[in-house]
């Protein structure tokens, strides 16, 4: 699997190489990371923080906000690190401050060690200092600290000459139950396959940026088939992880996807399928991920239309069902007019919605019995979803929300807001 990169400097998304000179600025890395993110986790890294010399924290959280990201860059504290984390980092990446002190105050499988190469020595400091220490003493000084551990080859480093292999088992080994990344270097498809079948994600920026590998060939490079005709099996789904129906995949499609962020599939009778191209059913590309096996690609797409199924069907084995079904009708019914509707009446008063929605949340917190509980949280739910509608916003964004608050470690005390801070 890859990792795209995003290397920030006074603010730009930029690439050095060897650490040392700078010699690709891509600008904002705000739409960078809209593309990379299609292809899952994010790495970040603030080349100034980690050469002492300023900071892209507010850039950072942008990105942070956006897209799971992997933070790194001058986090040289357990505070820091906890600070990245309380703001929505899925990682965060620790490279002088990895002590086993700090890292002992940092839930484990939220911490990635970098461990940094030159000629198989470690440096530090923005690659600036060495310690005379290899990577493997400090993989085993450290196990069970940290969830994963990058290591990048200084010296290959923004070269596009391949990483180093030889020693990629090792370090496999030495890593033992923590994941393993490598950067420095990685320019081809046949090396980030070769990463993957050893049990090691690629960290790739270089290669991208100057096009030398495209989005779609980076996310397709482990993938096989068995298939006489190369296909990969593709398992649609929406947001919700609601299975909509199974398609195929051919790298002509995938790029096509990816560049602009639709559903496009490989018929085996047409070739190239754009869904929706005809229908109006169309779909909104949100990430693409690779299964175990390597041979099948699930795309998390947002479904537009009647749904993906050519009978207008919202999935190919029937209806949708539950919240996300309720979700989707209370927001086709905010853009019509249904004179009586009890629904068009929540949507079209707020007062009305407003009073309802602390009615039922009340009669919720007092109901006693399994059934009554169900029948109260079924109610608060439901006028929920209209509050969600009136102001156009998908049930998924919500989710999303909880997850990114499910990332933070520090905790509120739970305390009550008196009832002047409620009105607000």
């Amino acid at each position: 699997m890859i990792v795209p990169s995003i290397d920030l400097m006074q603010g730009q998304a930029v690439q050095l190489v060897g650490g040392k000179e700078k010699v690709l600025d891509a600008g904002d890395p705000l739409p960078i990371a809209e593309n990379f993110k299609l292809a899952g986790e994010i790495a970040v890294v603030d080349l100034d923080a980690a050469l002492g010399r300023g900071s892209n924290t507010a850039g950072m959280r942008k990105l942070a906000a956006l897209t799971p990201c992997r933070v790194g860059g001058g986090i040289r504290s357990a505070e820091a690190a906890l600070a990245w984390l309380d703001h929505g980092a899925s990682k965060v990446v620790l490279g002088t401050a990895a002590t086993p002190e700090v890292l002992k105050r940092l839930p484990p499988e939220r911490v990635v060690v970098a461990l940094d190469a030159y000629d198989g020595d470690v440096v530090v400091e923005g690659w600036t200092r060495k310690t005379g220490r290899g990577i493997i003493e400090r993989m085993r000084e450290l196990e069970g600290l940290a969830g994963g551990f990058l290591v990048t080859f200084v010296e290959k480093e923004g070269r596009l000459q391949g990483t180093a292999f030889e020693q990629v088992a090792r370090l496999k080994e030495a890593a033992g139950r923590a994941d393993l990344t490598i950067a420095g270097g990685i320019s081809s498809t046949e090396e980030i396959a070769s990463l993957d079948r050893l049990g090691a994600d690629a960290q790739v920026g270089m290669a991208l940026y100057t096009n030398r590998l495209s989005l779609a060939q980076a996310i397709a490079a482990p993938l096989k088939s068995d298939r006489a005709d190369g296909l990969w099996a593709t398992v649609i789904c929406d947001p919700h992880g609601v299975a909509l129906g199974l398609a195929w995949s051919d790298l002509e499609s995938l790029d096509r996807a990816v560049r602009t962020r639709k559903g496009v599939y490989h018929s085996r009778s047409r070739g190239l399928w754009i869904k929706g191209e005809t229908s109006g059913a169309g779909q909104e590309l949100l990430k693409i991920d690779l299964d175990c096996d390597r041979d099948a690609l699930r795309f998390t797409v947002r479904q537009h239309g009647s749904g993906f199924c050519h009978r207008g069907n919202w999935t190919c084995w029937g209806g949708d069902s539950g919240l996300p079904r309720l979700s989707r009708r209370l927001l086709q019914r905010a853009h019509q007019t249904l004179e009586g509707s009890y629904t068009q009446k929540l949507l079209d008063d707020p007062r009305l919605l407003r009073a309802k929605l602390v009615e039922e949340a009340a009669e919720l917190a007092d109901a006693s019995t399994d059934e009554h509980v169900v029948a109260e949280a079924a109610d608060v739910l439901y006028f929920t979803l209209c509050a969600l509608a009136r102001k156009g916003i998908e049930l998924d964004q919500v989710s999303t929300e909880l997850d990114k608050r499910s990332l933070k470690i520090s905790r509120t005390g739970g305390s009550m807001k008196n009832s002047n801070e409620s009105q607000k």
